[in-house]
């Protein structure tokens, strides 16, 4: 039986709990509560009961409630050790603080009852051991005027739990709404589960004999998600977990399905210092046995070694270090055969690389195969078009550029410091709007698989605060590091929702998505075509042998800057510019129109990118 389970997911998910120890063959627990926040709302829900009778009717109704959504899941199974069988003694507990619901489950007991040494803005309604520690804890919270978890430094909530776990075990789980906060006991024989939700997945149920939790009952989401147990949970059908246990002593602040901080056990030199320290001062939490404390400070209980669970945090965005100025030679060749003659047709290629302040065309040659007539423009997104009428015969085209290239973009982040972050939703004139337009317009999809992807992007906004470029990073580096490049997966037709919903794909369609969210979030975004120089032996190389793709964002008084969410980094000078547009086709480096003659074609293309010394 776990007896606590807390869940925290990319946006809103409706699980389906079916408590199977309060079935009618099977003796109860003695109370089971289930805590959530739905619609994201700051007011928490609680659903709960003490001393449930057998096939109890408000667990059916768990059951059956299609309304138990949200971002945040807590779920407590009670066996009384502390205080009379009641409600006011049944977890979750809840209290109300900085215009929010604060939620509180322990799982674990004190081996003594602990007294508050002063007066308390919190005050305990039931006679548990979790409720006084919690009415403890918050009214250090409040005495600090931190209105959120995550106004608090993670190592000072993790102080404070260690030092409660002096007086007995005190696993416990922690949420305001939008943080869940894990301690995990400092004694091993306490643990504390981890399990991080990897999308795509088809059903996904999983439990033991006296808990099922179905998170895919009432629809599929490709979402990630952090589960917490205090005992692992089994998977049901075709389910996949791999559960680890939690470095005893660890604390984690979860936020959206991701971990965006920890802190974790002292060296064992450490901790008894600490613990001399805190004897010597406890203002932070104001606990007291009722005897007096003993001159030497507790022994240590050393945790084994346990290897703790790979949780991609917020924190490791891959941010860029200065560049410095490179060239490259860039030769582009590509290859059309046909089975039948081709006596007229049309070209329009797009091969010349873009010419500013941050990049310089030093030269640059374009052969064709076929005589024709050319005419070189500009197009209405500024690249440099060439167009090809072709009126010879022929059975083979072949389409060379060599161009050589120097780029200065040394820092793309060095606006960040000095000026004013901007937030989620940007704000635009109606004449900047009227100009950005066509790279604010998202791909026409039905309004459900918007509405999903806009839900998806979200829970990036609000992990981050509600900050612009720290989501923009996080949108980056996740899908660099949760979805798959798998050539040969997706083809041009493949839209950003089946992306999102496989995980996979090569960096056109990591790009489609990534423009799709931003523009959803009201940040204009165009297609970006050119090259990337991964060097001879990086195991990217296959991406620099064709026509790369990533994304611009036009950030409020930056300008467009480049993201490559192929690769979760920056574009700097390893990048070379070729054409943008709203999507592929505006950017395309070849295209064209047959005209007469034709049929079956093959088609090569080869890049080959040096750096010039």
């Amino acid at each position: 039986m776990p007896n606590v389970l807390a869940m925290s997911f990319e946006g809103e998910l409706a699980p389906s709990f079916d408590l199977r120890c309060l079935s009618p063959d099977r003796k109860p627990p003695d109370g089971w509560g289930i805590g959530y926040y739905p619609g994201g709302d700051p007011a928490a829900e609680v659903l709960k009961e003490a001393a449930p009778p057998p096939g109890s009717i408000r667990s059916e109704l768990v059951k059956a409630w299609e309304h138990l959504a949200s971002s945040v899941f807590l779920v407590h199974i009670r066996t009384a050790t502390w205080g009379q069988i009641s409600a006011a003694n049944t977890q979750p507990f809840r209290r109300s603080w900085g215009g929010r619901d604060w939620l509180m489950a322990h799982s674990g007991s004190l081996s003594h009852r602990i007294e508050p040494t002063g007066p308390q803005r919190f005050e305990p309604i039931g006679s548990t051991d979790t409720e006084l520690i919690f009415c403890q804890l918050m009214s250090m919270i409040s005495d600090n005027g931190w209105r959120t978890l995550g106004d608090i430094d993670p190592e000072r909530l993790r102080a404070f739990f260690a030092s409660v776990n002096a007086h007995g075990s005190v696993t416990t789980v922690l949420t305001d709404g939008k943080d869940l906060c894990v301690y995990a006991d400092r004694d091993p024989a306490h643990p504390l589960y981890v399990w991080t939700l990897q999308p795509p997945h088809d059903s996904l149920v999983f439990g033991d004999n006296d808990v099922l939790v179905d998170l895919t009952k009432r629809g599929i989401k490709s979402r990630k998600g952090v589960i917490i147990c205090s005992n692992p949970l089994e998977p049901v059908g075709n389910a996949k977990m791999d559960w680890k246990q939690l470095t005893p002593g660890t604390l984690l602040r979860i936020r959206q399905g991701a971990v965006v901080a920890e802190a974790t056990l002292p060296p064992p030199q450490v901790q008894v210092a600490l613990q001399v320290q805190t004897q010597q001062q406890i203002p932070d939490t104001q606990l007291a046995a009722p005897a007096p404390a003993p001159a030497a400070p507790p022994p240590v209980v050393e945790a084994p070694v346990i290897q703790q669970p790979f949780i991609a945090r917020v924190q490791d965005l891959r941010l860029p270090r200065k560049a410095e100025v490179q060239r490259f030679s860039v030769v582009h060749r590509t290859v059309y055969r046909y089975q039948n003659p081709i006596e007229r047709s049309t070209h329009v290629l797009r091969l010349r690389p873009i010419h500013d302040e941050l990049q310089a065309v030093i030269g640059h040659q374009l052969h064709v195969s076929v005589d024709g007539q050319r005419r070189e423009y500009e197009d209405v997104f500024g690249n440099r078009a060439t167009r090809v009428h072709i009126e010879t015969p022929y059975t083979e085209l072949a389409i060379e550029a060599r161009s050589t290239v120097e780029l200065y973009d040394t820092d793309p982040l060095q606006f960040r410091a000095p000026r004013a972050r901007s937030s989620i939703p940007l704000v635009w004139m109606p004449w900047q709007r009227q100009v950005l337009q066509p790279y604010l317009l998202p791909q026409e999809l039905p309004e459900t698989e918007l509405m999903e992807l806009t839900e998806y992007a979200m829970s990036f906004v609000e992990r981050n605060d509600y900050d612009l470029l720290d989501t923009l990073l996080d949108i980056n580096s996740t899908i660099f590091r949760e979805y798959t490049y798998q050539q040969g997966s997706t083809t041009v037709h493949t839209t950003p929702f089946n992306v999102y919903s496989n995980r996979r794909g090569v960096c056109q369609d990591f790009t489609n998505l990534f423009i799709c969210m931003a523009r959803l979030l009201g940040v204009p975004a165009r297609y970006t075509c050119g090259y990337i120089y991964c060097g001879p032996q990086n195991p990217n190389q296959r991406q620099a042998e064709a026509s790369h793709a990533w994304l611009q964002l036009y950030l409020p008084e930056v300008g467009w800057r480049g993201f490559d969410p192929t690769n979760g980094i920056l574009s700097q000078t390893s990048h070379v510019r070729v054409a943008v547009g709203r999507n592929y086709g505006d950017a395309t480096p070849t295209s064209g129109t047959i005209f007469v003659g034709g049929g079956p074609e093959t088609l090569e293309v080869d890049v080959r990118m040096d750096r010039i010394a």
